[in-house]
């Protein structure tokens, strides 16, 4: 049986590109390629919508790790989904990253018009959570790894 040789990327739909790479850029990821159109008979094949275009921006978060595809479609228009969603309901939930100071991207973020779905959490002195809504109502889990030197901090 064939089996999966890595985790590639993860695709999500926004509707405005910039604002998203934007959002994702100032986490750390780091515009890999794009934004480039894609239209024709593969996407069309790929996806199931006969005339599809869309534009899409592979970022590159720094470990060099698994990438995220922001895709925005010009053809046919993109669809609303429920941007109040809640960890329950079905389809994906979150994306998640860890970061070096939870307060400090949650501020910054903040500053931007992305504010906290509910609280910081600490899990068993080991992590230290909260989950933002960035743009088009995607819940973004940032964590951080609790240590002594971050509670020092604190």
């Amino acid at each position: 049986m064939p089996s999966i040789q890595r985790f590639d990327h993860v695709g999500v739909t926004v509707s405005d590109l910039k604002a998203a790479t934007r959002f994702f850029v100032g986490l750390g990821f780091e515009v890999e390629g794009g934004p480039t159109s894609i239209e024709g008979e593969f996407i069309d094949t790929v996806i199931g919508i006969p005339g599809s275009r869309t534009e899409i921006v592979m970022l590159r978060p720094p470990d060099d790790g698994t990438r995220l595809e922001l895709s925005s479609f010009t053809h046919p228009d993109h669809e609303a989904g429920n941007q109040a969603a809640m960890a329950n309901e079905l389809g994906l939930r979150s994306v998640a990253f860890e970061v070096d100071d939870l307060h400090a991207v949650v501020e910054k973020l903040a500053a931007d018009g992305y504010g906290l779905v509910g609280g910081v959490g600490e899990y068993e002195n080991v992590w230290r959570m909260a989950y933002v809504r960035g743009p088009d109502g995607i819940i973004v889990a940032l964590a951080e790894r609790i240590d002594s030197a971050s509670l020092e901090r604190d």
